[in-house]
């Protein structure tokens, strides 16, 4: 049966995507992807693909069961190349150390409490995908209204679209938090950006990890009339594990010193690849250069705490709608998980993973430039009157 769901999995993937000009493109929504009701689900053509992608599996699976032969007819079927797009997470022993996030330009630093609030369990940590890869392959992953739900909660997306954000942002005072649980993480050097790496795709110099990009965001944000507060610290580095505790007791102190912080923003990079190969997504826009973003949302299902997290949800998919009506390929679908990704300590939070690690930094920039363009006025209008 494992068999059977993974090469029908990997048939799917095939079946959806096409060559154009050089580029995979997406053309089906991923499995277990939600559109809303009456909103972009799957036509007579798609579902007749699915069950095509069911018939192949069966066949496959009933085909001699695994080893060298049944992967010897996937991989002739496929020609060799799939499409992951998902986050591979790992678990890491819990990190109790003391780090104190950097000052503001304009608000007042924090210092933390030396001893971290007590968690049920470790959060897992999205992997990189291991070893750089020499192949780098464009795609764009389609969206709409959408989400990719890796939870066995039955979500009403539509419903939750009905009801629009649960948040207000405040009129004075910071009103959106920027930190980075990986700020260590980056992206494909090429001429113009070239750095030291620490690790595979990762670099302490914050010109050019992930920190760079949310000065970009942030700048973006000031420049619509949003008050951000940015925190440059690097959670990551020089340990891996444990990130989440010390950017999770980071995000308590400036709650506890700015309470009226309507959303907090953990701004990542993503890691797509299969094998050797390396996916860079890529927005489709008119003479502009972009990575695609992706907004993540967490959930209790993992077993911690985490009763309100559709309140984020309703946020991530009003930002979505804002996007959508602006940049249409610019945000891939919604992707809900089991883990929570301190998502907990307020909401109106979100993992936004910008790019993927074949992308290039000015490609992310730019995508952080359009989704600020796109969500700002949006965010705006929930700014509390005086």
């Amino acid at each position: 049966m494992y068999i059977f769901a993974h090469y029908a999995g990997i048939i799917y993937h095939k079946f959806c995507f096409r060559a154009r000009g050089g580029v995979r493109r997406h053309l089906c929504p991923a499995p277990g992807i939600t559109f809303p009701e009456g909103g972009g689900g799957m036509g007579w053509a798609k579902k007749l693909a699915a069950a095509g992608v069911l018939l192949v599996g069966a066949k496959l699976a009933l085909a001699g069961g695994a080893g060298e032969a049944l992967a010897g007819m996937v991989n002739e079927a496929l020609g060799g190349r799939m499409v992951s797009a998902s986050i591979d997470l790992e678990l890491g022993p819990r990190a109790a150390e003391e780090t104190a996030p950097a000052s503001d330009p304009v608000y007042p630093s924090i210092v933390l409490d030396p001893s971290p609030s007590p968690e049920a369990a470790e959060e897992p940590e999205p992997d990189d995908g291991g070893e750089e890869a020499g192949n780098i392959v464009e795609t764009t992953i389609y969206s709409g209204l959408s989400i990719k739900n890796s939870t066995s909660y039955d979500i009403d997306v539509g419903e939750l679209v009905k009801l629009g954000p649960s948040q207000s942002l405040p009129a004075e005072g910071p009103q959106i938090l920027i930190i980075h649980t990986h700020g260590s993480e980056a992206y494909t050097p090429d001429r113009l950006d070239q750095y030291e790496a620490s690790d595979s795709y990762r670099t302490e110099d914050l010109n050019y990890n992930v920190v760079r990009v949310g000065d970009e965001l942030t700048a973006a944000f000031e420049k619509q009339g949003l008050s951000v507060l940015h925190d440059r610290e690097i959670y990551d580095y020089p340990s891996y594990t444990g990130s989440y505790n010390r950017s999770g007791a980071a995000i308590e102190a400036y709650l506890a010193q700015y309470p009226d912080i309507a959303i907090v923003i953990d701004l990542h990079r993503d890691a797509l690849g299969d094998g050797d190969v390396t996916y860079k997504t890529m927005a489709e826009l008119d003479g502009q250069v972009s990575s695609q973003l992706m907004m993540l949302v967490g959930t209790g299902e993992g077993g911690l705490y985490h009763p309100e997290w559709e309140q984020n949800l309703r946020l991530a998919l009003y930002l979505q709608q804002a996007v959508n009506a602006k940049y249409p390929t610019l945000a891939r679908p919604i992707t809900v998980t089991q883990e929570r990704y301190n998502q907990h300590l307020t909401t109106g939070s979100m993992i936004l993973e910008v790019g993927s690690s074949g992308n290039t930094l000015q490609e992310a920039l730019q995508a952080v430039r359009l989704y600020a363009d796109a969500v700002g006025p949006a965010l705006l209008k929930l700014v509390e009157e005086n």
